[in-house]
C-alpha cells in the first residue's frame, strides 16, 4: 500500500503535480485543500482524485494524510511547512522556503525533532545545465567564479498569475522583493559546487514602470525593487553572482534560469538558446545535450488557467543529461515542465518518503539556497552593504 499526499493549494503549478503524484507506484491515493474550495474541487474532478479536504486543518488532523505538498504564495510556506511537520506529515513545498531567518530556523528545527522528510522542490537542481556542471566537476579544477540568472520578466506572464492567485488586491503581493525569490539561480549554482555562501553585497533596481507594481506605498513588502544583483563570497573563498529580474527584454519562458561557471580549466555557460563548454583549447556547443523537447501542445486543456506567456515553462521535457531510467515507468509520457524537472522532483519526494532518505534538497541544503537571497535583499535596503549569512550546517547523520 503506497503512501496518501494531499495538495495544499490548487493554483496553476499543482494541476501537473497532482498527476504526477498520483501517477507515481508507490503514491496510494491524492487529496487536494484550497482556499477557494471550488478550485480543489475542480482539480479533484478533472485528475480523478480520491477527493477533497474543506481546509488545510482538516487536512492535517486526517490519519488517512501522510504527507503533504504545499502550493500556496510564496511568502505563506514557512509558517505552513511547520505545522504541517508538527502534524506529523512529510512534507514537499514549493519554493522559497521561507522569507525570513526565523522562519528557516523553525522548519530545520521541526524537521530535526521530527524525524520526518521535508523537500523544498527547487527545479534548477535538476535543470540540465545544473546537471551537466555536476557531471563535468573535475573537469573543470577549481571552479572559482559562478553566475546564476533568474530572468523573468512581469509582462512575460506573471501579471496574470498575480491577478489568479491575488484576486482584486494583485498589485499588493505582485510587488514580492525579486531576492526573496532566489532559489532558481542560486539552487542551479550552489547545487553543482561543493561551496556555500557565507557574505553577500547586493544592489537593488529601483522600478520606474509606474504602474502600482513595486510600488512602495502599495507593496505589502514594502518593495520597490524590481530588478536586483548579488555578489556572494561562498565558504571556500570562491565567488557567486546571481540576478534576479522582473523587469527585462529577455524571452523568458524560454530559459528563466541560465547558468555560467568558470574554473581554472575550464568554463561552461548559456545564453537564452546556446550552451558552450570551453577549455584552454576549444570550443564546444553542448546545446544539444542540454535541449528539452515539449511534451504538451501549449493548447492543451490542462493549461487553461497559466497564462500563454508562462506555458512554454510547463511542457519541456527531459534533457540527454537527464537519467530518465531511474524514473518510475508510469511517468513515460506524463506532462512535465521547467526543463524536465518536475518527474525527478515529484519521484525524489516519494522516494524520501517510502525509503525514510533525505532528499537531495532536504531542510538543510533548502536553507543554503535560500536564505542568501533573503540576507542579500537586506543589504539591497542598506545600499549594498556587505553582510554575514548564517549557515545552519549539513544534516544530522542521525536524521533517519
Amino acid at each position: 500500500m503506497g503512501m496518501s499526499l494531499g495538495m495544499v493549494g490548487a493554483g496553476q503549478f499543482a494541476g501537473q503535480f497532482a498527476e504526477l503524484f498520483q501517477r507515481h507506484p508507490d503514491v496510494a491515493q491524492v487529496f487536494a485543500t484550497d482556499l477557494l474550495p471550488e478550485r480543489a474541487e475542480e482539480l479533484s474532478r478533472s485528475l480523478g482524485l480520491a477527493g477533497t479536504f474543506p481546509d488545510f486543518e482538516a487536512m492535517l488532523a486526517s490519519s488517512e494524510i501522510d504527507a503533504v505538498a504545499i502550493f500556496t504564495q510564496r511568502w505563506t510556506h514557512g509558517p505552513l511547512v511547520v505545522q504541517a511537520l508538527r502534524a506529523g506529515k512529510h512534507v514537499y513545498s514549493a519554493v522559497p522556503m521561507a522569507i525570513s531567518e526565523q522562519e528557516i530556523a523553525a522548519i530545520i528545527e521541526t524537521v530535526r525533532q521530527t524525524g520526518l522528510v521535508y523537500m523544498m522542490g527547487e527545479t534548477s537542481y535538476y535543470n540540465p545545465a545544473t546537471v551537466y556542471a555536476r557531471k563535468h566537476g573535475a573537469a573543470f579544477g577549481r571552479i572559482f567564479y559562478s553566475e546564476g540568472d533568474y530572468v523573468h520578466d512581469m509582462d512575460l506572464g506573471f501579471y496574470e498569475a498575480y491577478q489568479y492567485s491575488g484576486g482584486e488586491n494583485w498589485k499588493t503581493t505582485a510587488s514580492y522583493p525579486p531576492m526573496l525569490y532566489p532559489t532558481h539561480a542560486l539552487g542551479g549554482v550552489l547545487g553543482a559546487l561543493p561551496g556555500h555562501a557565507v557574505s553577500v553585497s547586493c544592489l537593488g533596481v529601483v522600478d520606474d514602470r509606474g504602474d502600482g507594481v513595486f510600488d512602495r506605498e502599495v507593496s505589502q513588502f514594502g518593495n520597490d525593487f524590481s530588478n536586483a544583483s548579488a555578489l556572494f563570497e561562498l565558504n571556500d573563498g570562491t565567488v557567486v553572482r546571481t540576478n534576479e529580474m522582473r523587469r527585462v527584454g529577455y524571452p523568458s519562458p524560454i530559459r528563466e534560469s541560465r547558468f555560467r561557471f568558470f574554473g581554472t580549466e575550464a568554463s561552461f555557460e548559456q545564453l537564452a538558446t546556446v550552451s558552450l563548454w570551453q577549455d584552454k583549447e576549444k570550443v564546444v556547443d553542448v546545446s544539444d545535450e542540454l535541449a528539452t523537447d515539449d511534451t504538451l501542445s501549449l493548447d492543451d486543456p490542462s493549461l487553461q488557467h497559466v497564462a500563454p506567456a508562462l506555458r512554454s515553462a510547463f511542457v519541456s521535457g527531459h534533457a540527454q543529461v537527464h537519467d530518465v531510467e531511474r524514473l518510475p515507468t508510469e511517468y513515460i509520457g506524463a506532462p512535465n515542465g521547467h526543463e524536465g524537472s518536475h518527474h525527478f522532483l515529484a519521484d525524489d519526494f516519494v522516494r524520501a518518503v517510502t525509503d525514510q532518505a533525505l532528499p537531495p534538497v532536504n531542510a538543510w541544503v533548502a536553507a543554503r539556497f535560500t536564505l542568501p537571497g533573503i540576507v542579500a535583499h537586506q543589504s539591497a535596503l542598506q545600499g549594498g552593504v556587505r553582510l554575514p549569512i548564517r549557515d545552519f550546517g549539513n544534516p544530522p547523520q542521525t536524521q533517519f
